[in-house]
Order: C-alpha cells, then sequence, then structure tokens
C-alpha cells in the first residue's frame, strides 16, 4: 500500500462547530480516514497534515509502527499530536481493510459488545438555563442513555478574580447541576465536566458543594499539570463517593504516566484526535490498568472519532464507557456512510465492516468557517 496523497478536509456543521478529518489515500484506491477536529485551529492543522503529505507520499502506508510514531520531544504540540493521531487512525483504517477485518478484530478482538456510551449533553443544550440542561438530559434518558455529562460552569475562569461575574457562574453551574440530578432521578449517573475553570481551592469548595449531588465524576477541575493538587482533589472526592477523571488533551504514554504514578485521577480520558494514535492509547490503558484506574475516552466530536473510539475501546480491558456527542447536530450521522453510527438505547454496536466500517459521505455542508466568537472561552479551547 503506497500513499498517494493525504488531504484535510473541515467542515461546518453548525454556527459553533467545524468536524475536520485526514483522508489518506493509495496508489490501488484504498482510503483510510482519521478525524483531526481541533477546535479553532483549523488552519495549524490543516497546515501539519500538508506537512505530512508532502513527507509521506510515495511511502508504504503499512509502515504505521514507523510513519505514524509519537515522540514527545518533537515539536507542534498538540496541533502536530492532533494531525499525527489521524494520520494513525488512517492508517489503521488502511490496514484492516486490507486484512479484511473489522479494526477491533484486527486490534485483537473485542472485549466489550456493545460499548457503553455516555451522553455529553454540554452542546445539544438550548437554552443553557438549568430547565434547558435538564430537558437535554432527559432527552437523552429517553433515548437510553442511564449516564449524562454536562459543562455547567461557563463563562467561570478563575484567574478573572473573585468577581461579581464569577460568583454568578459559579452559582448558575450548581442550579444546572441540581436540575439535571433531579430531571433523571437517582439512577442515572450524573458527571459535571469543569474545563479547568478553578483553582485548587476553589475546587476543593466544589467538590464539597456538588457532594449532595451524587455524581458519577467530577472531570478536570484543575490544571492538568498541578499533580499534588489532583491527587489531593481524588483523596476528597473518592471521601464523598464520586470518581476524579481528567487528561483528555494530553498526548503520549509519557505524560500519563506521571499521572498514573502520582494517583491523580480515578478515571482517564485519552482522546484518539490528540493522545498519538490507537496503539499509544491502547498502551496507555495498559499502564492504568496496573493502577486499578480506568479508561473512559475522550470523545465529543466528529463521527468518524466517535467510529475509531468503539472499535479501539471494544478491546481496552479496563474500559469505562465512552463519550458521545448528544442532540448537538444531526450530521453527526449523516456525513458518513457505511455502517450505521446510530445509538442502540446507550450503547454503540461494533461493527463487522472491514476497517473502520465508515467512509464520509458527498454533502453538501461548507468548509470549516472561522470562529470569530468562540461559544466556549477561547483560552479553554
Amino acid at each position: 500500500m503506497i500513499i498517494e496523497r493525504i488531504a484535510f478536509r473541515g467542515l461546518n456543521v453548525t454556527p459553533r462547530t467545524n468536524w475536520c478529518f485526514l483522508e489518506l489515500t493509495t496508489t490501488e484506491g484504498l482510503v483510510g480516514i482519521g478525524e483531526c477536529t481541533l477546535a479553532n485551529q483549523e488552519p495549524l492543522v490543516a497546515a501539519e497534515v500538508a506537512r505530512l503529505d508532502a513527507l509521506l507520499r510515495g511511502q508504504d502506508a503499512g509502515a504505521r509502527n514507523r510513519i505514524a510514531r509519537y515522540l514527545p520531544h518533537a515539536p507542534g504540540g498538540l496541533v502536530a499530536a492532533t494531525a499525527l493521531s489521524a494520520l494513525d487512525q488512517a492508517l489503521c483504517d488502511l490496514a484492516a481493510q486490507r486484512a479484511g477485518m473489522p479494526i477491533h478484530a484486527w486490534l485483537g478482538g473485542a472485549l466489550h459488545d456493545p460499548v457503553t456510551l455516555y451522553a455529553n449533553i454540554n452542546r445539544g443544550t438550548n437554552p443553557r438555563t438549568p430547565a434547558g440542561f435538564a430537558a437535554a438530559a432527559m432527552r437523552a434518558v429517553g433515548e437510553g442513555f442511564v449516564a449524562v455529562k454536562l459543562a455547567p460552569f461557563d463563562p467561570l475562569v478563575w484567574e478573572d478574580g473573585h468577581t461579581p461575574a464569577n460568583r454568578a457562574a459559579y452559582a448558575e453551574g450548581l442550579a444546572r447541576i441540581a436540575a439535571v440530578r433531579d430531571a433523571v432521578g437517582p439512577d442515572v449517573a450524573v458527571m459535571v465536566d469543569a474545563h479547568w475553570r478553578f483553582s485548587a481551592g476553589g475546587a476543593a469548595a466544589l467538590v464539597r458543594d456538588v457532594a449532595p449531588f451524587g455524581l458519577f465524576w467530577l472531570e478536570c477541575p484543575v490544571a492538568e499539570a498541578n499533580h499534588a493538587a489532583i491527587t489531593r482533589l481524588r483523596g476528597m472526592a473518592n471521601d464523598r463517593g464520586m470518581r476524579l477523571a481528567g487528561a483528555e488533551t494530553l498526548s503520549g504514554l509519557s505524560a500519563y504516566r506521571p499521572l498514573v504514578e502520582a494517583g491523580c485521577y480515578d478515571v482517564l480520558m485519552p482522546d484518539a484526535k490528540h493522545a498519538g494514535g490507537i496503539e499509544e492509547i491502547r498502551r496507555i490503558g495498559a499502564l492504568a490498568q496496573t493502577a486499578g484506574i480506568e479508561m473512559a475516552p475522550h470523545n465529543p466530536t466528529g463521527p468518524v472519532c466517535h467510529a475509531h473510539s468503539v472499535h479501539l475501546c471494544a478491546t481496552i480491558p479496563n474500559f469505562l464507557m465512552l463519550e458521545v456527542q448528544f442532540g448537538e447536530t444531526e450530521a453527526f450521522f449523516d456525513i458518513v456512510q457505511g455502517e450505521s453510527l446510530r445509538f442502540d438505547h446507550g450503547t454503540a454496536r461494533l461493527s463487522t465492516a472491514p476497517g473502520l466500517g465508515v467512509t464520509l459521505a458527498p454533502t453538501t455542508l461548507p468548509a470549516w468557517k472561522r470562529m470569530d466568537r468562540p461559544w466556549l472561552d477561547p483560552r479553554l479551547g
């Protein structure tokens, strides 16, 4: 399999969302796809994909271990890691197609079928009031999901100070959580994503304030580099019956090892778009398993990352559940063709088709557009 072309394709799927993909075509006509969505960084990711195209044309697409190897000391940061991760996804797709096997079988066989999902309701909530969040959560429960997640604290960022605006955002966030918990009842797991918005002290107060809601986990309360605070918060959360989850934007096994060794999290959340490739996440999962840590990969974007993540999660022994965007746009299902990605009562059934099982479909959606006013604070991605 000789690489003929590596192309970037970005689509604007809602007024506030772009999804971006990498398509790798071989000289024999096979096409492998990966997802490289990285909000508000589309020009940089496109440039990195173009660099990979110039570098790798004419090379053997079967040499995945060499041409898609994640090197932790390489420059480029998350942008380069995202492009490389998409390249690895596409090469896995091609290799499994060539073998005539679905990716999960090519990886050694499924341990989980179906794959348990949870509904990220954040982007599908409108209006973003407590009642709006509660209604979105109930729509997910109505479709069979038994776990939902919300990110309730925008626009709070602790570095902006202990201002009236931040205090109001905090109170509103707690009200949103309370509304979701009241709506879904005690038998549905509720998770809260804090998106690194808190100081160490503020996060400690947060743990105490959300404890009455019986959360399944609290996610990303403080910056990932603050290992001492994260470890302390994990203990506080565990004492109150909650898991602590995080590490969705890190790349490579070497970035996850200190978190595992320090005992920072109960649940690690590597993303197939950023972590350095499918095998890199499997290595991260194996390391986590040695410490009794669960895996719940980050997956709030488009259908290609979702399809790859389903194959991946099916093979991870310490897999807990997989995130999926819920209610943002029907484009999630419409811009791919092949095996159905429709959710089945809060689960994903495994594809039986060779490779990934889906390809990008012809679409009338416009190309990606610049988001001059991102809906999330652009400092937080």
